[in-house]
C-alpha cells in the first residue's frame, strides 16, 4: 500500500501546483543562498590572515608533513601518532574554523567574541615538546613495526609567525621473520595451533617482525581455541621467544605457552575442554540484585531448565529455538555470541547476560560448565499518535494517525502492529466541504512479524541458523476525490534475515500483492487529464501486481556502531523482482490469450523483470575530510502480459539523491524535453537508470558540514513510446544524454541523524531544444535546483 499510496497521492498534488509559484520560490532560495555564500567568503578572507591572534614570539604551526625513504612505509599510517596537528583547511586550502575565530576580538567579555571563538578553533601555536613527542612515538611505532634501527628527523622552518615542520623518518633494514617454531607441551593444543589453525596464520616466514602482528596472533589463536571447547584460555598464556644472530636481521621466532602449573592457578584449567551440563533460563532477572539465583524449583523443557517466576511471559520452545548453546556439547565461543545475537533479537527481551560457573567434572573426568542466561523484560505493547498539517500551495490539509505495537502478542516475541489514518485536504483553504467535498483519505494496515524463519517442513537447526525474521502484514487504503474513488489493497509475506556478523542483510519478499481499484470515476475523467498518455491513464486505472524479489546489502560499516567515521566506508546493494510469472503460467494451462491479455478479477496484471544495483564508498582524507563516491543502475523490462512497467516501477531522475542539478522527476528520459512543467512530470520517468555522484565533505565546526559535489546520469525507456520522443536507449547516442551538474550544501550532523540542504545547478542539459552546455550561460533560476532532506545521498 505505502508505495501506490505515496506515489498517486504525489501525482494528485503536483499536478495542481502552478509554475509561478515555484519560480517565486527559487528567487526566495536564491537569496539565501546568495547571503549564506557571502558569509562564507567573508570569512576565508578573515583566515587569510591566520596569525591575527597568535602571541608575539610564538608561531602558527602552519604545515605538518611526513617524508619516509621506504615506500613501503607510507605516511599516513604515521599520521595518528602526531601530537600536534596544524589547524583544519576547509578543500586543503582554507582554515574556515580559524577564519571563524579571527572574527572575534580581545575583548573576551562582550558575548559576540565568545559565542565566535566558541563556533572557531583557535590558532594551533608550535610547541616543541609536542613535536618531540610525536617525533618519539614515530620512531616507538616503527620499531613496533619491525624496523628496529629506524630513525625520526624534525626539522622546521619559520616565516615570520607561522612554522612548518618536516618529520623525515629513514627507516633502514627490517628485522624479518626467518623461522617459526611452536613450543607447546600439551599434545591437543599443539595439534590444533600447529596443523589445523596454521594454514589462517598472521605470521609467515620472510614478513616484518611486527609486534602487533605478533600480537594479533596470539589473539587469533586464542579465539579458536575458545570456539573449541577450552574456555578458559586467553591470549596471555601465548608468549613469543625471538632469538637474532650478532648483526642478522634474521629472527627465529619461537610460539610458548605458559607452564601448565601456572595456568592453572586461576582455579580452571585453560588447557583442556569443557563440555556443557546445566543449561538455566532465568526470566526475570534483576540486573541490580546481589541475591543468588534460586533454581532449586526450575521447570525443565528439552533438557532445559526454567526459572520463570509466578507469570512467565515468553514461551519455552522460544527460549529453547534462539539458544545455540547446548546440554552435553562442547563450550563454544562462537555459540555464546550466536546466542547473543539471537536474544538480542526478541522485541520483548530488554536485557541479556549470560554467565558460566565450573560444575567439576562428571565420572569419565571432564570438566563441566553451568550456563545461566538471564533475561529481562521490556514493556510489551506502546501506543504513538502522530499529527500532521500540510500546506500544498494553499491547499490546507491535516492528518492524524495512530499506531498500536504488542511486542509479544503470541507469547514468542512476535511483534503485532496495527496503523490507522486519516486525512483531508482542502481547496485553496476553503474548509466549508469537509464532509461532503470527498477530498479525504482514510488508510489501515496490519501485520505481524516472527522472531524465526516460519514456512512449512523446516527443521529447527535451520530455523536456528538462518536468525531471520517473518513478516506478514495486509493494508487498505480508500481515496475520495471529486473526480474519482480508489481503494488500494495490499498483502506481503517476506522474510529479513543477517549474515557474517550482521554486516550482509538480506531480504526476500516471497509474496508482495498490490491491487489498485477505482469504484467510481466522473464521466470522461480519463479522456480529459490523459487523452494520449498510456502512463497518467494507468495510474488511474484498476491494476494488478503480484511480485516476488530479492535484496542483498553488504557494507563494512559496523552495525553495532553507526557513528563509525574512522574507517573508509563501502557499501554494496543488489536487488532483483518479478512479477506475474506464476499468475502467467497458470492463465497459459488454463486458457487461450485472449486479446487485451491476460486478466485477473477483470484487470490485466502486470508481468515484469527488475534489476538495481548500487556501490558506494566514502574515503577518509583525515578527521575532517571525506571524498564518498556512489555508481547505481537499474533495469526494468516489461514481457508477456505487459507491455509498460507499472509507473510506480519505472525510475525517475533529478532531486536530491539523484542529479542535484533538477528537481525531482524533472529529468530525462533521455533527451525528452519536460519544458520544466509540472504537468509533464509523469512522463518524464523510464526503464533504465544511471548514477554517478562524486561528493567532497568537509567538517566546518559544531555539527556543521560543506559538501561540494558533481553529479551525472539520466533514465532511458527501452521501447520508443510516442509520448515519450526522444527517450529511448540507444547504445550509440546514449552517453550524449547523460546530464551533468554540480553544487555545494550545507549539512547538519547529529551523529544518529544529519540534516541536508544542497543547491544544485545544471552543467550539461541533454534535453532538446535546450542550451546543452548550461555552465558556459548559467542562469540561475533556470539552472538551479535546492534540496532539503534528511541523510547523505550515498
Amino acid at each position: 500500500m505505502a508505495g501506490i499510496e505515496k506515489n498517486k497521492v504525489y501525482i494528485c498534488k503536483v499536478l495542481s501546483i502552478e509554475k509561478n509559484q515555484v519560480i517565486g520560490e527559487a528567487l526566495k532560495i536564491r537569496r539565501v543562498i546568495k547571503a549564506s555564500l557571502g558569509a562564507i567568503v567573508g570569512i576565508v578572507l578573515v583566515a587569510c590572515s591566520p596569525t591575527r591572534h597568535v602571541p608575539d614570539g610564538s608561531y602558527l604551526l602552519d604545515h605538518v608533513k611526513i617524508e619516509t625513504d621506504d615506500k613501503s612505509v607510507k605516511p599516513s599510517d604515521l599520521k595518528s601518532y602526531l601530537r600536534q596537528e596544524p589547524n583544519h583547511r576547509m578543500f586543503g586550502l582554507f582554515r574556515f574554523t580559524l577564519g571563524l575565530y579571527n572574527l572575534s576580538g580581545n575583548d573576551s567579555t562582550k558575548w559576540y567574541n565568545r559565542w565566535v571563538r566558541n563556533a572557531g578553533t583557535p590558532p594551533i601555536i608550535y610547541d616543541p615538546v609536542l613535536i618531540e613527542n610525536s617525533r618519539m612515538q614515530m620512531e616507538k611505532a616503527m620499531n613496533n613495526k619491525g624496523y628496529m634501527a629506524a630513525r625520526v628527523d624534525v626539522d622546521t622552518v619559520s616565516k615570520g609567525k607561522r612554522m612548518d615542520v618536516f618529520y623525515r623518518v629513514s627507516a633502514n633494514t627490517p628485522h624479518y621473520i626467518d623461522d617459526i617454531d611452536y613450543r607447546i607441551s600439551n599434545d591437543t593444543i599443539s595439534r590444533l595451533v600447529e596443523r589445523q589453525y596454521a594454514s589462517h596464520s598472521l605470521l609467515k616466514k620472510g614478513s616484518n617482525f611486527d609486534r602487533n602482528v605478533l600480537d594479533e596472533e596470539r589473539q587469533r589463536i586464542s579465539d579458536m581455541l575458545r570456539r573449541d571447547g577450552f574456555y578458559a584460555f586467553n591470549k596471555e598464556l601465548i608468549t613469543y621467544t625471538a632469538d637474532t644472530a650478532d648483526r642478522s636481521k634474521a629472527v627465529d621466532l619461537t610460539m610458548n605457552l605458559v607452564p601448565e602449573s601456572v595456568a592453572n592457578a586461576s582455579g580452571y584449567r585453560p588447557y583442556e575442554r569443557y563440555y556443557m551440563r546445566k543449561i538455566y533460563f532465568v526470566l526475570s532477572y534483576d540486573p541490580t540484585a546481589t541475591d543468588q539465583i534460586d533454581v532449586a524449583n526450575a521447570g525443565t523443557y528439552k533438557n532445559y531448565y526454567f526459572v520463570e517466576g509466578d507469570r512467565p511471559y515468553i514461551r519455552r520452545e522460544t527460549l529453547v529455538e534462539n539458544c545455540f548453546i547446548r546440554p552435553g556439547l562442547l563450550f563454544s565461543s562462537r555459540d555464546v555470541d550466536n546466542t547473543y545475537t539471537a536474544f538480542g533479537r526478541l522485541r520483548i527481551v530488554k536485557y541479556v547476560n549470560i554467565r558460566f560457573e565450573p560444575a567439576g567434572r562428571n565420572d569419565e573426568g571432564v570438566n563441566q560448565l553451568d550456563c545461566y542466561i538471564l533475561l529481562s523484560k521490556d514493556k510489551p505493547q506502546s501506543v504513538s499518535l502522530e499529527l500532521e498539517g500540510t500546506n500544498s500551495e494553499g491547499d490546507l490539509g491535516f492528518a492524524v494517525g495512530a499506531t498500536y505495537q504488542h511486542r509479544n502478542i503470541f507469547k514468542g516475541s512476535e511483534t503485532f502492529s496495527a496503523k490507522v489514518r486519516g486525512a483531508y485536504e482542502s481547496l485553496s483553504g476553503d474548509l466549508s466541504g469537509l464532509i461532503n467535498d470527498r477530498y479525504t483519505e482514510l488508510g489501515g494496515e496490519i501485520g505481524v512479524t516472527y522472531p524465526k524463519f516460519l514456512f512449512p517442513f523446516l527443521r529447527t537447526d535451520f530455523r536456528r541458523r538462518m536468525k531471520a525474521s517473518t513478516e506478514y502484514s495486509i493494508n487498505l487504503n480508500f481515496q475520495q476525490r471529486p473526480e474519482y474513488t480508489r481503494v488500494i489493497w495490499g498483502a506481503a509475506w517476506k522474510y529479513k534475515w543477517t549474515t557474517n556478523r550482521g554486516f550482509y542483510r538480506h531480504n526476500y519478499d516471497l509474496l508482495d500483492i498490490n491491487y489498485v481499484y477505482l469504484p467510481r470515476k466522473t464521466d470522461g475523467f480519463l479522456e480529459n487529464i490523459a487523452p494520449d498518455n498510456p502512463l497518467l491513464r494507468y495510474s488511474y486505472e484498476d491494476h494488478f501486481i503480484m511480485r516476488m524479489g530479492y535484496t542483498f546489502y553488504c557494507s563494512n560499516l559496523n552495525p553495532s556502531n553507526p557513528v563509525q567515521r574512522r574507517t573508509n566506508v563501502y557499501t554494496l546493494r543488489a536487488a532483483g523482482e518479478i512479477a506475474g510469472n506464476v499468475l502467467n503460467a497458470f492463465s497459459k494451462l488454463t486458457s487461450k490469450e485472449p486479446d487485451g491479455g491476460y486478466k485477473i478479477f477483470g484487470i490485466r496484471y502486470s508481468q515484469y523483470a527488475k534489476f538495481d544495483f548500487d556501490y558506494s564508498f566514502t574515503h577518509l582524507i583525515d578527521e575532517r575530510n571525506s571524498i564518498a563516491f556512489h555508481v547505481g543502475g537499474g533495469i526494468g523490462i516489461p514481457y508477456g502480459n505487459s507491455d509498460i512497467l507499472p509507473f510506480e516501477k519505472r525510475y525517475y531522475s533529478g532531486g536530491a539523491n539523484s542529479v542535484r542539478g533538477w528537481s525531482v522527476r524533472t529529468l530525462g528520459p533521455g533527451s525528452y524535453n519536460g519544458n520544466n512543467s509540472v504537468s509533464e512530470f509523469i512522463n518524464q520517468c523510464g526503464d533504465i537508470r544511471l548514477d554517478i555522484n562524486l561528493e567532497y565533505r568537509t567538517k566546518l565546526f559544531w555539527k556543521v558540514e560543506l559538501g561540494a559535489f558533481i553529479d551525472a546520469g539520466n533514465i532511458w525507456t527501452i521501447r520508443d513510446y510516442e509520448s515519450q520522443p526522444g527517450g529511448q536507449f540507444r547504445l550509440d547516442s546514449f552517453y550524449k544524454e547523460i546530464a551533468l551538474a554540480y553544487g555545494l550544501g550545507i549539512r547538519l550532523d547529529f551523529s544518529y541523524f544529519l540534516l541536508r540542504f544542497d543547491m544544485g545547478m545544471k552543467a550539461y542539459n541533454p534535453a532538446a531544444g535546450q542550451d546543452h552546455w548550461a555552465i558556459a550561460s548559467q542562469n540561475f533560476k533556470r539552472d538551479s535546483a535546492f534540496h532539503f532532506t534528511v541523510g547523505y545521498p550515498f
